[in-house]
């Protein structure tokens, strides 16, 4: 079976990773075709992942900013010849993939986390309490993978590349302006290492010694939705069912509770370190190693030693 594979982009580069990993799920469904709305850069990088058979680029201005509209026009008008639409379940994903499935009229089956065939998937529901299996028997299959349960495919790969002649703007949305945090620190859905902050910080200011920690190690800086809403760290640095979901191969977890929205974003990291003053925290019940202490001594003196 075909399958079209929307490559996530971002200033006209590609986001290997995520790429990559929704190539690694998607080759378990057949022959991947990877459409890359962007420079014709971005689309010979991205025929260099194996696993790919083919490179579709979309060099067109209508698509240069990511609009779900147009893009979703664009993968449409592809759509014909491939039994399966797919992309990272990343915020383009989330944003794209409904409007195709509308303009299909078939269901978008999100957070994929596992392939059983080409008609049945697994997905987490309840905050990942537990795993509904779908059966579609929708003519075109439309998922969005979780990348985090997903290894990346290796590189090394030499797909043709094509151009593709977009469908335009329509004009039904505009861009208007896109504002990024910049930072020198790895982010946060691919970084290998991440320190996070719960409410047990206790203000902004103290959140220097999450980042200090985060800066020895080289790690990204992930922080719970308590910790948000108190104002201690930004939107995007959130971890857990409204955040970003994570699967790195180390993740520390200082003055964060692990309530169950929390851990459906992290519980599948490779190693888990928890920091609590709190012994009865539910943190410890999924972590590999649990430290009871106050993360003000305990953090410091981490990251002095390193």
């Amino acid at each position: 079976m075909a399958v079209l594979c929307l490559a996530e982009t971002a200033n006209g580069t590609l986001a290997l990773d995520a790429t990559a990993k929704a190539v690694s799920a998607g080759a378990k469904l057949g022959d991947v075709t990877l459409l890359v709305c962007g420079p014709a850069a971005a689309g010979d990088e991205a025929a260099k992942i194996a696993g790919v058979a083919k490179v579709l680029v979309a060099e067109d201005a209508a698509y240069a900013n990511g609009l779900a509209e147009n893009i979703a026009d664009l993968i449409v008008s592809l759509a014909g010849d491939y039994a399966h639409i797919i992309a990272p379940a990343t915020t383009t994903g989330k944003n794209v993939l409904p409007r195709v499935a509308a303009l299909l009229d078939v269901m978008v089956i999100s957070d994929v986390i596992e392939v059983v065939d080409g008609d049945t998937f697994k997905r987490p529901v309840y905050a990942g309490n537990a795993v509904q299996t779908v059966k579609s028997t929708d003519a075109t299959k439309v998922i969005s993978f979780r990348t985090s349960t997903f290894d990346a495919a290796a590189d090394g790969g030499s797909a043709a590349v094509e151009s593709v002649a977009g469908a335009g703007d329509k004009g039904l949305s505009a861009f208007v302006e896109d504002k990024v945090v910049e930072s020198d620190r790895p982010e946060l859905t691919s970084a290998k290492v991440i320190v996070s902050g719960g409410r047990g910080v206790g203000s902004e200011e103290s959140f220097a010694i999450i980042e200090a920690l985060a800066d020895k190690l080289g790690a990204a800086v992930g922080a719970s939705r308590a910790a948000v809403d108190s104002g201690f760290a930004p939107n995007d640095q959130q971890v857990g069912q409204t955040g970003k979901v994570v699967a790195p191969e180390l993740y520390i977890a200082c003055g964060i509770s692990g309530a169950i929205q929390h851990l459906a974003g992290m519980k599948d990291s490779k190693v888990i370190v928890a920091i609590n003053k709190d012994e009865e925290a539910p943190i410890f019940q999924v972590a590999d190693f649990g430290l009871v202490a106050d993360l003000f001594d305990a953090v410091p003196e981490l990251t002095s030693k390193l």
